[in-house]
């Protein structure tokens, strides 16, 4: 491997051992406190953004391991989703941990770990190592889903995430070999020369049934109905900020995977068609259902938790718009950045909120009556995460969804847009809800939310400035996405 190859791998292997130097210092230091995991995890992700960074100023392409591993503009910039996601989800866990108890610096070990199998899933051109990026990503949410594990509902949600995901997985990798069979091939670009090599002849039942299992495993993973069932429990479960990286960086990581393997290996007709269609009607279904089964929600993570499912089906929108030449990828990672901040903001706050009150009482949404009174400037970030979320100009959810809608309006697809409209209407009853709550409702006792650290600070400000931001500005985004899609 030359100096090249090896600064190509940099993003990736960084994260990795920040993990591994995170574990060594627990070993050595048992009684060092989690503020220094926190700060050595922080550097090695924000080490590893630079690389990435200074990877993409290079316009850096590079085809690693027998082309196992593509370091191209789209995996980097996938990357950089990724890092803001465990960077943003180190500065809201630090304080965290140690007030409810679990100040231990695996967590920040198992984040990295994370980070790594997400940057190996974007990367990869090769089915067995985003397999292995999918493994290496699963394994550190299931150890963080029951990271508190004296607690009932942490126990219950792990479980049912471990045995969901790992009969998800028996479908993924059921799906591989069925692909294998029919191509003989297991990197993507010899899976599309094949299928293209096939062009005109009846359709190979075996390989239809490959993107099927396929499509299966992934859509398990993004939370798409009707594959979400896991999602409200593992999430109500974890902790705050462990929901908000699930919720966002596994939903990117599925997203850099599936557009991989759809535009590369099944990218050819009739065979596009045939996903496209299963897609198209996925989305609709993950839309309607994610947005009125959240409206009955009244426990805030698991209000996120269904908003999380609407949101892939917006983002398959995306991904069903994205024909030859369309606009559909880069509209993917404008609306996954949007829903990054917006989402992981709004989980930094429901952590702050939450452990002001005993168990799950915390995480009601009457605990926001009257927080404007309380803490202002908290229910005003927070406020600032919902109508992003809702998609009321000039927050960036408002910019992501009229891209998103409006890729499926120049594809033709105008009952994605038409619903996904609809659905975003009857999303604003939820999201509002906890607005009304802060703001004109009257506060419930006189105890207030948890106080603010600065590392909590930093995480929700910065979101919520970056959400203006990006709504206020949105072309420098929309330019960069579509640059490197």
């Amino acid at each position: 491997m030359t100096m090249n190859d090896l600064a190509g791998l940099m993003p990736i292997l960084l994260p990795a051992a920040g993990g591994l130097f995170v574990l060594l210092i627990v070993a050595l230091a048992p009684d060092l406190d989690v503020l220094w995991h926190g700060a050595a995890a922080f550097a090695f992700l924000a080490l590893s953004g630079a690389s990435a960074v200074s990877l993409l100023a290079l316009d850096y392409r590079a085809e690693l391991f027998d082309a196992a591993i593509r370091v191209d503009p789209q995996a980097l910039a996938f990357h950089l989703i990724f890092v803001v996601v465990g960077l943003l989800t180190v500065l809201s866990s630090i304080n965290h941990l140690r007030v409810e108890g679990y100040a231990f610096g695996e967590f920040f070990a198992l984040v990295l770990f994370a980070v790594t199998g997400m940057s190996m899933m974007a990367a990869s051109e090769n089915l067995l190592t985003i397999f292995l990026g999918l493994e290496v990503l699963s394994i550190s949410l299931y150890v963080l889903a029951g990271f508190t594990r004296d607690r009932v509902h942490a126990i219950e949600g792990a479980l049912k995430y471990f045995l969901l995901g790992a009969f998800s997985t028996g479908f993924l990798l059921y799906g591989i070999a069925l692909l294998f069979g029919a191509s003989g091939r297991i990197d993507l670009p010899g899976i599309a020369s094949r299928v293209s090599a096939g062009r005109g002849a009846p359709a190979d039942p075996m390989l239809l049934a490959a993107a099927v299992l396929i499509l299966i495993g992934l859509a398990f993973k993004i939370a798409a109905v009707p594959f979400h069932f896991w999602a409200p429990d593992a999430y109500q479960g974890s902790m705050a900020p462990v929901a908000g990286f699930m919720a966002t960086g596994t939903k990117a990581a599925a997203f850099a995977a599936l557009l991989r393997v759809l535009s590369v290996a099944l990218a050819d007709d009739p065979l596009r068609a045939r996903w496209s269609a299963v897609l198209h009607a996925i989305a609709l279904l993950t839309m309607v259902a994610g947005n009125v089964v959240a409206m009955a929600q009244q426990n805030i993570k698991r209000m996120l938790a269904y908003s999380s499912i609407a949101n892939a089906g917006y983002l398959l929108v995306a991904v069903v718009a994205a024909g030859p030449g369309g606009p559909g990828r880069s509209i993917v990672l404008f609306y996954l950045a949007v829903y990054t901040f917006m989402t992981i903001g709004a989980f930094a706050v429901a952590a702050l909120v939450g452990r002001a009150g005993e168990g799950d009482q915390g995480y009601a949404l009457s605990a926001y009556a009257g927080l404007s009174r309380r803490r202002p400037y908290l229910a005003a970030a927070m406020a600032i995460f919902m109508l992003s979320l809702t998609g009321i100009p000039p927050t960036g959810g408002f910019m992501g969804k009229f891209y998103v809608f409006k890729a499926a309006v120049d594809a033709g697809r105008y009952d994605l847009a038409i619903v996904g409209v609809l659905a975003s209407v009857v999303g604003a009853v939820y999201y509002l809800r906890v607005v009304v709550q802060m703001y004109i409702r009257e506060p419930v006792g006189d105890e207030g939310p948890a106080p603010l650290r600065p590392s909590e600070a930093l995480a929700i400000f910065a979101a919520a400035a970056a959400l203006l931001w990006i709504g206020v500005f949105p072309s420098a985004l929309l330019e960069l996405a579509q640059r490197l899609a």
